[in-house]
């Protein structure tokens, strides 16, 4: 039978009836660059948790519960998953492990974080990359987590990743896929700040009557150009799967797929056109590519944008590639 940690994330400042305390395992993991602690509360409900311990315990898996506060003790939970030592070296998740993780979410931010963590402890230097390593990875397949979702099922634009990728969320729906279900493999998004992207980003903001704000930046999609950096954009949308699919009733994102390989880019550029009797009108163009790699250079000083949920400013060129099937979560 099977070890399960059902693992979720707090901080030192909870204890106190304070904030995030910011770090990879702060609620939404404030994301690079951000450079201020992500607003959410970690206030986890524990009625989900204790019923999918339950669950697990009555079908006689040995149930571990964790409350990680710090990177550190998500990295102490994650320690479980490893192989043992290789003759290079370098730390590898175990394949065969008998120890499973079931991650307790309040936003699609805790589970990045959690998933960053697992990018960090085994990615490998460049300078010792192993021969079994795919060629079109940087990471080895990462352990199959199980999601609990700590709110009601969600519906409509708003859904979590749980919901888009069609996961359960009753906690003995989750407690039977991680004992009896399969391995979902799915694509993963890293960048060059270090983290990760399990839905998307969506880059852009509005003024206070929502109406959305233009800014300037270069888009490039494997050596595609979606804007050169002189026009101005309403928004970006760098899908792995649906959640930035749409912007108010405008559809970014044409069929992202977070299995099939490659990122979708979505740029929305106002354009000027004149009709038959001259008059000016403004068009919203949205401009589509895919690939394996986007490159933004921001022109201006801060493009906000949201990564997972997280708030985050880009104020430099950031770069975001798919690592296909590197991650996985258990499905019914």
């Amino acid at each position: 039978m099977y070890d399960v940690v059902l693992l979720t994330l707090g901080s030192e400042r909870d204890a106190a009836g304070g904030g995030c305390g910011g770090g990879d395992a702060c609620c939404g993991g404030a994301a690079e660059g951000a450079g201020e602690e992500s607003p959410e509360r970690c206030e986890t409900p524990r009625v989900p948790v204790l019923a999918c311990a339950d669950a697990l315990t009555a079908r006689g898996a040995r149930v571990v519960t964790v409350t990680a506060r710090s990177d550190a003790e998500i990295d102490e939970v994650l320690a479980r998953l490893d192989a043992p030592p290789r003759a290079d070296g370098l730390t590898w998740p175990d394949p065969d492990s008998k120890t499973r993780l079931v991650i307790a979410t309040a936003s699609d931010g805790q589970l990045r974080a959690v998933l960053r963590r697992l990018v960090r402890r085994y990615a490998p230097p460049p300078s010792r990359r192993p021969d079994d390593l795919p060629g079109d990875r940087t990471v080895p397949d990462l352990p199959p987590v199980g999601v609990l979702p700590l709110d009601p099922a969600r519906s409509g634009p708003a859904r979590d990743l749980a919901g888009q990728l069609g996961l359960p969320r009753d906690p003995a729906a989750v407690a039977a896929a991680v004992l009896d279900g399969t391995a979902r493999r799915l694509d993963l998004l890293r960048n060059d700040g270090g983290s990760v992207t399990l839905d998307g980003a969506l880059l852009g903001a509005a003024d206070d009557a929502g109406r959305p704000l233009h800014w300037r930046a270069r888009v490039e999609v494997d050596g595609t150009t979606l804007s050169d950096g002189d026009e101005p954009i309403m928004a970006c949308a760098i899908g792995n799967a649906g959640g930035y699919a749409r912007l108010a009733d405008v559809t970014l994102l044409a069929d992202p797929d977070p299995a099939d390989g490659r990122v979708e880019v979505a740029v929305a550029v106002p354009v000027v056109a004149r009709s038959t009797w001259g008059r000016k009108r403004v068009r919203l163009e949205v401009r589509r590519a895919r690939g394996r790699a986007v490159a933004v250079v921001p022109r201006d000083d801060k493009v906000p944008f949201l990564d997972d949920g997280v708030e985050a400013e880009l104020n430099r060129k950031r770069s975001w590639w798919i690592e296909p099937g590197a991650w996985a979560v258990w499905s019914g």
